[in-house]
């Protein structure tokens, strides 16, 4: 019985938690992950599930028995990665060890399924994202001899009892899953067939969870979900009680209940959907300090009529009337967005009123990106990708440069206050620099003065850059 050190690989770099003691089989697995947060957050537990089989996660994938790439399929580019990280997995097999085995987790894995397969000659498991649970047994199914694969979806929250290896820059910051899969059907997404309908977990266990990542030493979670402003627990569609003895939970109930674990425990959240957030969710904002005031809202166009075809659910007006709310109720938050260029269809003039809504909104950050056709979704079936890619391409370049241009502008705005900084750990620049983070969700770097990852500390805000700020230590 030893205690397991797991690391779990992204591309930025490794982190090393402990967890709890194991009993260990001799093999070793490496995880990769790509994509969104969840898809982070899904390798945790993966990582737990593992390491209670026996497995030692490493961070070395030339000395792993098993290898795992969590994967993303939100745009053709993610999966012509996996694709290539694939080529270079078969190299490290020929070279290191010829039985090393390599498996397609996420939603790459859902979307094509047995197609990895046979197209993907090293590939030997494919799981999807409701699957986790089941990867001992087709672990065994491959050194039977077997290929492997599990894409069911479930209809019911997958892992609300596992405590996930928790993955968080030097111990921190923590994503805590809330719930899963999505309803909203946009045309340009697959996540719906991926990850499968809306579905939310126990609030108890959320608070559990973030209880103990508290006890742990963090001191931030991100609550999230593909759409968290739609997490109701015990509620239906329509308002409704489902079991009278139970309590009800919304999400700005359940944003209170995480907030209230401690006053020094930061929570965020993402992602949030337009149609979907409520005043009632603003004003919990406003009533805790410790829930921060960013807000991450993809409005993906400036143009009512793209917006329609992307089957959004909201126009450009009631798209200005939620910012007009964040600003009245929350009036120093920082708010963030996603927006795809080059949608079907879209026309010099709708580009044009992106670039207005960008203008008038004045985000403090972006998602910015180039439309890509998926297969099987509404999008495909009904609208013809149009937009030349040169045109596509000039389009997104003038979105980011105004972008840009506004985020130094209104980080500015920071300029000589004094704001309270949680520390994260050293400046990847410079060692004799540390960096933190404004509840706004903004960089700050300053001077290291043998401060603790976790640390609550006031700085003074010297100077203000694009993608970041500089400041004084004052306590």
């Amino acid at each position: 019985m030893i205690e397991e050190k797991v690391i779990i690989e992204d591309l930025q770099g490794s982190v090393t938690i402990k967890s709890a003691p194991v009993n260990q089989n001799g093999k070793k697995v490496y995880l990769e992950s790509y994509g969104c947060a969840m898809n982070f957050s899904d390798s945790e537990i993966v990582a737990s599930i593992l390491t209670k089989e026996g497995y030692e996660t490493i961070n070395k994938p030339e000395k792993a028995d098993l290898v795992f790439i969590n994967t993303c399929s939100i745009r053709d580019k993610a999966e012509q990665t996996i694709r290539n990280r694939l080529k270079h997995y078969k190299g490290l097999k020929r070279q290191y060890n010829k039985n090393m085995v390599v498996g397609i987790l996420g939603c790459m894995a859902e979307r094509l399924k047995d197609q990895l397969l046979e197209e993907e000659k090293l590939v030997d498991i494919v799981a999807g994202p409701d699957s986790y649970r089941d990867l001992p047994n087709l672990i065994n199914s491959i050194e039977g001899g077997q290929k492997a694969v599990n894409v069911l979806l479930s209809r019911e929250e997958t892992y609300a009892d596992i405590s996930p290896v928790k993955l968080g820059e030097n111990g921190v910051s923590s994503f805590l899953s809330i719930m899963r899969g999505c309803d909203n059907m946009c045309s340009f997404c697959v996540v719906p067939f991926t990850r499968g309908r809306e579905r939310s977990r126990n609030p108890e266990t959320i608070v559990k969870e973030a209880q103990e990542l508290f006890d742990n030493g963090f001191r931030e979670v991100t609550l999230l979900g593909q759409n968290v402003d739609s997490y109701r627990w015990n509620i239906t569609k329509k308002g409704e009680i489902k079991d009278k003895d139970q309590e009800t939970v919304s999400f700005a109930q359940l944003m209170e209940k995480v907030a209230l674990v401690n006053p020094k425990l930061r929570v965020r959240f993402s992602t949030s959907h337009p149609k979907d957030m409520t005043d009632d969710v603003l004003h919990m904002i406003a009533k805790h300090k410790n829930i921060c005031d960013f807000i991450h809202l993809p409005v993906q166009s400036g143009s009512s009529n793209v917006l329609k075809k992307m089957n959004r659910g909201y126009t450009r007006e009631w798209y200005l009337q939620r910012i007009d709310a964040i600003r009245r109720i929350i009036p120093n938050s920082s708010i963030s967005t996603d927006i795809i260029s080059g949608f079907c269809g879209e026309t010099e003039e709708e580009h044009q009123e992106t670039l207005s809504l960008i203008k008038e909104v004045k985000f403090d950050f972006s998602f910015m990106y180039k439309y890509s056709e998926r297969p099987k979704t509404l999008a495909e079936r009904k609208y013809e990708d149009d937009v030349p890619e040169e045109l596509k391409s000039s389009r997104l370049s003038e979105i980011i440069t105004l972008q840009k241009e506004q985020e130094k502008e209104l980080n500015k705005r920071f300029s000589g206050q004094i704001k309270e900084v949680l520390v994260e750990g050293p400046s990847k620049k410079d060692p004799k620099e540390w960096r933190g983070r404004l509840s706004e969700n903004t960089v700050v770097i300053f001077k290291n003065n043998d401060f603790k990852p976790g640390q609550y500390i006031k700085v003074k805000i010297t100077e203000c850059g694009t993608a970041m700020l500089k400041g004084e230590v004052i306590s």
